[in-house]
This record gives structure tokens, sequence and C-alpha cells, in this order.
């Protein structure tokens, strides 16, 4: 649970960084997680697990995203993902696979360390083709075929400068990130608000919101 909970808040800094850099050039952003109480126009009101109850102005280009559940047959060729994966004998393997929505497409586009071992990395690319691991090469070409087998998959990720190979196991969770809006923001529901310090209090410009159950990615 750990391990899970610190992919998931890495992945979501290295989403919503470029959103943060766009809105503050000053201190680096903080998580708050919990369950909103309330929202008053423009304000959010968040209990913590420890009862505290914190306050979040919206930012106005607040990026507002929910998780669909998804398998490895959901991700086709074209479509923008990021990957934390970790490195074993020379070859990529997928802890977490995350489809983008199309309004994100290109968000914090390459491959990177991730932490906190070396072995760790996360790309966001363009899946470029998918295929059971067979023996034998993978093309440089974009493939429009996905195959039927049950099982493991190679996923070929494309990215400005680079390109990557994935192997996602049956057992690796996939998520889609959906956008959403503040009418998600409900009482009772939790979330994940990435949120800058400003004089008038914590100002939120990102916040991962549960929908139908399935809750933000670090709780």
């Amino acid at each position: 649970m750990r391990l899970k909970s610190l992919l998931a808040c890495t992945y979501l800094m290295l989403v919503a960084l470029p959103v943060f850099a766009q809105q503050n050039p000053g201190p680096p952003p903080k998580w708050f997680h919990g369950t909103i109480e309330t929202l008053t126009g423009d304000t959010l009101a968040v209990k913590s697990p420890n009862g505290e109850t914190v306050s979040f102005m919206l930012a106005p280009k607040v990026k507002i995203v929910f998780n669909v559940k998804k398998s490895l047959h959901d991700i086709k060729p074209g479509d923008f993902v990021g990957s934390a994966g970790v490195m074993k004998d020379g070859k990529l393997y997928a802890q977490e696979v995350h489809i983008f929505p199309a309004d994100m497409r290109g968000t914090a586009e390459g491959q990177r360390p991730m932490g906190p071992s070396p072995a760790r990395s996360m790309t966001n690319a363009t899946v470029s083709a998918i295929a059971a691991p067979p023996k034998r090469s993978m093309t440089n070409a974009t493939v429009a075929d996905v195959s039927s087998a049950a099982g493991t998959r190679m996923l070929k990720l494309q990215y400005k400068g680079g390109e990557a190979v994935t192997i996602v196991g049956p057992d690796v969770p996939i998520l889609e990130f959906v956008a959403g809006d503040t009418s998600l923001l409900k009482a009772g529901a939790a979330v994940l608000v990435l949120a800058i310090k400003t004089d008038k209090g914590p100002l939120a410009v990102f916040i991962n919101v549960e929908k139908d159950g399935v809750m933000p990615l670090s709780m």
C-alpha cells in the first residue's frame, strides 16, 4: 500500500506540475487528501482524516479529474498514457498505467526518473503498438493491431526524442483520467488536492476526486 501511494502521488505530481507552473512561480505545491464537506462558490472545504477542516480557494483554471477503472484491452494505439515502471533484467515492467483524456494529451511527455529506486521511471507517451510478448521483433511504425490473447502485453511508447517498450502484466492497475468539473465536488466525496500557499490561503490547482466509488489514487 505504501508503494502504491508513493507511485500515485509521484505520478500525480508529474501530471499536475505543468498546471502548477502556469499558475504560480513561487513555493512548491503540497498534497492534501480528505473528504469534501462543502463547496461554496469558489471555496472548497475538505475534512482531513484527523478531523481538521481546510478551506481551499479554487484556482481560475483548476484541473479536476476523476478515475475510471480500465483493462489492458481498453488501451489502443494512438492513446496518450503514463506508465510507472521498474527496470528488471534490462526490461521495463509497468506497475501502473494511466490513460489521459484528450485535453491532457502531451502532459509531462517524456521519460524521467521516478524514485525511490533508480530502477523506477515514469514514461508519458503515445502508444504506437500493442502486442503479446512473442519471440519476435517490434516494428518502429504505428501498429493498429491489438493481440486478442489473454495475459501480458507489450506497449511500445513513443515520445519526443525517444521511445520505450514496457511490459504490462494482467494484474497491473489500469486507470483512465477523465476530465471533470466542479459538479463532481459533492459533500462526502474523497479528494486529493494539490494546492499552493498564497496570502489569502491555500489555492487548489489540481483535484483528483472520487466518482462512482473509484477513489483518488492515493486513497
